[in-house]
């Protein structure tokens, strides 16, 4: 076990009962990381994910359903993760939704439901797993943005804006603790084939009236040169980097891993 960088440590994703997320959590679960799960889902089903995750990596894994729009629940993931395995050691901020419309038809709840899943949870999550990382003097924070906090896109108004405040937050954090063993960075994905993606290509061939295969080439075209999905294997060995030694003076960064869409 001891070959492995992350035995003994602890680390909670957000939105990790899928997707992005799921592949952060199996790499750092392959790193010898206890992982807390949080998301929406069937509930055997996720059961059964705590169970073949603990089983194929060795590792204690658990699972919260805070709603990350409610500081409350938040709060009480946190003290969870206390009382279960000591804290927090690895957090990363993952969950998102999106919803698209021009900014004049954009509905009001939904914007503040992004702004708050997309940005103000990871400030919630940040500043509760803090205390104990600076104690520690160890911790890393890695909060899931996109190339979207980077650039931008027509109709994804409230996304791109919570995803460049992820960012802003992300620099100022890293920051405040850039004279401790912390680390805070910023992944910035393009198109990864998630649940939420996959939703896009499919309206994209009913639309156009195209096959699937058909609407993810076009998808990718319009955005990312290299015409491939990026994968949640590739961003979970991003973060593995992200908390190694070798990365203890890689703080502040968004680092996209986009097929080269930001390069254009």
């Amino acid at each position: 076990m001891a070959n492995k960088t992350l035995s003994g440590k602890t680390a909670l994703v957000t939105g990790s009962t899928s997707g992005i997320g799921l592949g952060i959590a199996r790499s750092l679960a392959a790193e010898g990381a206890n992982v807390l799960l949080n998301g929406f889902g069937d509930s055997q089903q996720i059961e059964q994910l705590q169970a073949d995750l603990a089983k194929e990596f060795g590792v204690q894994v658990a699972y919260h359903n805070a709603d990350m729009t409610k500081p409350a629940e938040i709060e009480a993931m946190i003290n969870f993760a206390g009382d279960k395995f000591g804290g927090v050691d690895v957090l990363v901020n993952n969950a998102g939704i999106q919803y698209v419309a021009n900014v004049d038809e954009f509905p009001v709840e939904k914007w503040d439901a992004i702004i708050a899943i997309n940005l103000t949870s990871a400030f919630h999550t940040s500043r509760l797993v803090l205390p104990r990382m600076r104690k520690n003097n160890w911790g890393r924070i890695i909060n899931l943005a996109s190339t979207h906090g980077l650039v931008a896109s027509a109709g994804k108004s409230a996304y791109v804006a919570a995803k460049h405040g992820l960012l802003g937050l992300t620099k100022a954090n890293a920051l405040e603790t850039a004279t401790t063993g912390i680390t805070v960075n910023a992944i910035c994905p393009g198109f990864v084939l998630t649940p939420l993606v996959q939703k896009q290509v499919d309206d994209r061939a009913a639309k156009d009236g195209i096959s699937n295969e058909q609407a993810k080439k076009a998808l990718l075209a319009d955005k990312q040169p290299s015409g491939e999905f990026v994968t949640p294997e590739e961003l979970g060995a991003l973060a593995v980097f992200l908390c190694s030694d070798a990365a203890k003076q890689v703080r502040g960064v968004a680092w996209n891993m986009d097929g080269g869409w930001v390069a254009q």
